[in-house]
């Protein structure tokens, strides 16, 4: 798949998005254009699955009768093998196909129903309700809950609202997903950009569910260092979970997937984003719910933990939590509001003996004292596992513009006895609204990291008597001299300067008196 097919996708994708702009927020018709694109991959999805089941039949799976026994016989029989594989199941009269098709030529008929919201939103629900009592009911429950086909925002009528989705599922039924092509992986790169515009257009409430590609291809190469699989990758506060999909592309293969996420929306998004990735839905366990306060993942260790949580945050900072096994040999906990250290504690109680940690945070994690001072204390003195810390530079992320940091954790450390510490906070590209990582500045990043090089003005390795000595301050100034001495000024050059400029003056104010003699006005002093 070249370059310029990808790039013809997405925009055409982004063409039919925006053909609800202006009628809602962004992140509201968001959540209508991925549900229909979501919708499609999984009617085309099974419609292929059954396809090569009917393959020695000499049939497709929408030329199946529904009506008829046989036909009602043969649905059955897949329905069952389509559980078992997809994790769901269709009807033929319920591909997305069939239904775009319907409202398209009933519409250009005057004396026919048009109508299909109410097919549309039964198709959705009975999609949910093919897989209760299923190993993947958890994935699919209330999947399309966000898609809410009788709002006001979609047409003040029936009949708009029915228009306005009949055109929008027909222009995605003319588009070809490729699901065919098992080298590509087009949809999901269509699908992720759709997220990242959507998030570029969001504002504040872009933080909630997505993180930029490059500083998440930061965190997948870090926790990715010297491997080619992943026995399990997990972040707690997995947002659209972009950030668990891009570390599987760094490997060969991650065996399991698992994330946690507060928002209802989001949560749905992020299992959308699995299943539409082909990650099979055994692979993957995301789960609803706060992180800090009901964690869904305890007792699990995790070779790769990588998080983008919400910076400062407000939680309910417990005295009951120095009891949580999370917490408790810390003897403090991190203030209730700023959570930062309580995602760090949970993300190192759950990372395994041979994994690695990568967190983005606020600067202030580095240098804020009290409870959180403690904590980082007992970090870097008691446990020794922070490996590195990474200065990033301001306004790279959506809703905020504070500069922020990546914390590298390792249990077992290969370098025990030093930190490294880089300061890649000049190395942007300067847009208009917001700056860009480039994949130069990226690669730096990341070979720095690799080779743990020290390099002057970026980059410094900290032997641990450093560290201590800055009474555990990881503030990166204080280990990476960015300072840039002027150039030395030549005074003799500056008093020849000021005498040209005094001379200047001098036949500037002769030519002022002149000039008043001939207007027969008095001259200034």
């Amino acid at each position: 798949m070249t370059d310029d097919q990808k790039k013809q996708l997405q925009q055409q994708l982004w063409n039919i998005a925006n053909t609800l702009r202006g009628k809602m927020d962004a992140d509201e018709f968001r959540d209508y254009i991925l549900g229909f694109i979501f919708y499609k991959y999984l009617s085309e999805k099974m419609h292929l699955y059954a396809n090569s089941i009917l393959k020695e039949d000499n049939t497709t799976y929408d030329q199946i009768n529904d009506k008829s026994d046989s036909g009602l016989e043969m649905i059955e029989a897949i329905k069952e093998e389509a559980l078992d594989t997809l994790g769901y199941f269709l009807k033929p009269s319920e591909l997305f196909s069939a239904v775009a098709k319907k409202g398209l030529l009933e519409s250009q008929e005057e004396h026919q129903d048009n109508f299909i919201l109410d097919e549309l939103t039964q198709i959705l629900a009975h999609i949910e309700q093919s897989t209760m009592g299923t190993e993947s009911e958890d994935d699919f429950n209330k999947l399309f809950e966000d898609l809410d086909l009788t709002s006001t925002k979609l047409g003040r009528t029936e009949k708009a609202k029915n228009d306005l989705i009949s055109k929008i599922l027909g222009h995605l039924d003319r588009i070809d997903f490729k699901l065919d092509d098992t080298e590509s992986d087009l949809l999901g790169d269509a699908y992720e950009y759709l997220i990242g515009q959507f998030a570029s257009g969001a504002g504040k409430k872009a933080g909630e569910f997505y993180t930029p590609q490059q500083v998440s291809k930061i965190l997948a190469k870090i926790v990715t260092t010297g491997k080619q699989r992943l026995k399990s990758v997990y972040d707690p506060t997995c947002g659209s979970g972009s950030l668990l999909l891009r570390v599987a592309k760094e490997v060969e293969e991650v065996s399991e997937f698992y994330g946690q996420e507060l928002n209802r929306t989001t949560y749905n998004l992020a299992r959308m984003n699995m299943i539409l990735h082909d990650v099979h839905f055994a692979k993957f366990d995301i789960k609803q719910e706060d992180t800090l306060e009901h964690p869904q993942h305890l007792g699990k260790k995790f070779e790769a933990v990588v998080a983008n949580p919400p910076f400062s945050a407000q939680w309910s900072a417990s005295s009951l939590f120095l009891s949580d096994d999370r917490f408790s040999q810390y003897g403090k906990l991190a203030p209730s509001s700023k959570a930062d250290f309580a995602f760090v504690q949970h993300m190192v109680h759950h990372l395994d003996d041979n994994g690695t940690m990568a967190v983005v945070l606020p600067h202030g994690v580095l240098f804020r004292g009290a409870a959180e001072g403690h904590i980082r204390r007992y970090l870097i003195e008691d446990c020794n596992y922070l490996d590195a810390v990474i200065g990033l530079p301001a306004n790279i992320f959506y809703g905020t513009s504070i500069p922020t940091c990546i914390l590298v954790l390792k249990k077992c450390r290969e370098n025990p006895n030093d930190i490294l510490f880089i300061d890649a906070s000049q190395h942007f590209e300067k847009a208009k609204n917001q700056n860009n990582l480039r994949d130069e500045d990226v690669d730096k990043i990341i070979s720095t990291y690799q080779t743990r090089n020290s390099e002057e003005k970026y980059s410094h390795i900290a032997p641990l008597e450093e560290v201590k000595e800055n009474d555990y301050n990881l503030n990166i100034p204080r280990y990476v001299d960015t300072f840039e001495e002027e150039a030395p000024i030549d005074l003799g050059v500056v008093v020849q300067g000021l005498k040209k400029v005094d001379q200047e003056m001098i036949k500037t104010d002769a030519s002022i008196v002149e000039f008043c003699k001939e207007l027969g006005i008095e001259a200034p002093v």
